[in-house]
């Protein structure tokens, strides 16, 4: 780890993302206790009385089941990466994704509207590449309703083993341009319009397509709850966010929210290769240079990374599309090797698209230079991307390059 260095840039950010285990936990604070001695001052953009304790946030009170847990998280700082930038990390929900918040305003918003109605066997279908499809089953499983999954057949197989623990159908499928009849979404749109067709249906069972990428239900629980948690939290005290995008309902709404209340915001998209948003963001076109004849390697989006990237516009990434000011590259390699280091320095297991984000966040400090507050999310676990992005053996095969030395820092990381 770079030696501290007053003059060095910081960088303060919120991660949004997955609850660690106890074991991550131990090894985070065995790392920390070992590292940073308690007599260490501390060097804040933000002074400790905008740093919320856990209190502030969620109360003390029981909490009715397992959508009782989602939203009003406590922030938590990442210690090494404050001696390069500064760093608050928010772990979030039971299913370990900020998806989770979605799944549920979906879900809720169906009942709100009287189509959903628990206990009569009703299924919720999505087509995901996996941590909304897993937020769904779980949330659905909490609330009386079945789940039928739609997944690209080159997923991360953890998330096909998880969402069948979850008992959701999931159905996968070969990877395809978003006008064929058979890609994901558009497959798993048709299966909840053929629910119950075939079969006497006495119950009032219905197929509801959840719709993640145009369903406003998306846009509105980030733009009501994790836009004023953000803002409550750090006092208001932001000056840009950086985040990802797949369906661009996180990025829409906390940017909508926050920009209302801060006008000089500055909000910045990070792009996994592959990526049409990049160029829409920069040039006014939605394209790829892996788009190119005869250059794909992989798959739709050419990236080890899940979770993020997109050749379309959607209804959602529309609502704040106006509100992106610049648009940043991350490549696999800065991912893959910004996800080692944060276990090594924090014992924090992040996993392929919240690495993404953190390499965008430092992009963005060396942008707008030292003193500013950063803001970005954690999205996810690394367990759930054991078998691509944390595999050795994929990753060699692939031809990334995955190994951290001992002397690499984040200088070296991000390019």
């Amino acid at each position: 780890m770079s030696a501290h260095n007053t003059n060095h840039q910081w960088l303060w950010g919120i991660l949004v993302g997955s609850v660690l285990t106890a074991s991550s936990i131990k090894v985070y604070n065995q790392f920390f206790n070992e590292k940073h001695p308690a007599h260490r001052p501390r060097r804040d953009s933000l002074d400790e009385s905008h740093l919320c304790p856990p209190g502030n946030v969620r109360g003390m009170e029981i909490v009715d089941g397992v959508d009782g847990l989602i939203g009003n998280t406590p922030l938590m700082r990442i210690r090494s990466l404050s001696e390069a930038t500064g760093c608050t990390i928010l772990f979030l929900n039971p299913g370990g994704s900020a998806k989770d918040r979605v799944a549920l305003n979906i879900i809720k918003t169906a009942e709100d509207e009287g189509i959903l109605h628990p206990d009569n066997g009703s299924t919720v279908f999505e087509g995901t590449v996996g941590s909304t499809g897993i937020s769904i089953a779980m949330i659905a499983r909490a609330k009386g309703y079945n789940a039928w999954i739609v997944m690209p057949d080159d997923q991360a197989k953890e998330k096909y083993q998880l969402l069948e623990k979850l008992s959701a159908t999931v159905e996968k499928v070969r990877p395809v341009s978003i006008i064929d009849k058979k890609q994901f979404v558009n497959l798993a749109r048709t299966r909840a319009q053929e629910f119950g067709k075939e079969d006497s249906n006495t119950t009032g069972a219905i197929g509801y397509f959840a719709d993640q990428f145009e369903n406003k239900a998306n846009y509105d629980i980030h733009y009501k709850t994790t836009g004023p948690e953000i803002y409550r939290q750090t006092g208001g005290k932001i000056d840009a966010i950086v985040l990802g995008a797949g369906t661009g309902g996180t990025l829409s709404g906390i940017s909508t929210y926050l920009k209302s209340l801060i006008p000089r915001l500055k909000v910045y998209l990070v792009d996994p290769p592959g990526s049409g948003l990049y160029h829409k963001v920069k040039h006014g076109i939605l394209y790829s240079p892996f788009e190119a004849e005869g250059t794909r390697r992989r798959h739709q989006v050419d990236t080890v990374v899940e979770g993020i990237g997109i050749n379309r516009l959607t209804q959602n990434f529309d609502l704040g599309f106006e509100n992106i000011d610049n648009a940043y590259r991350a490549t696999d390699e800065e991912a893959v090797k910004m996800a080692r280091y944060l276990v090594r320095e924090d014992g924090l297991f992040i996993g392929s698209s919240s690495a993404v984000n953190c390499v965008g966040a430092v992009r963005v400090a060396r942008e707008l230079g030292p003193g500013h507050v950063i803001v970005t999310l954690l999205n996810d676990s690394g367990q759930r991307h054991l078998t691509k992005f944390w595999s050795d053996d994929y990753l060699r095969e692939n031809g990334i390059a995955y190994e951290l030395s001992k002397d690499d820092t984040v200088d070296t990381i991000v390019r």
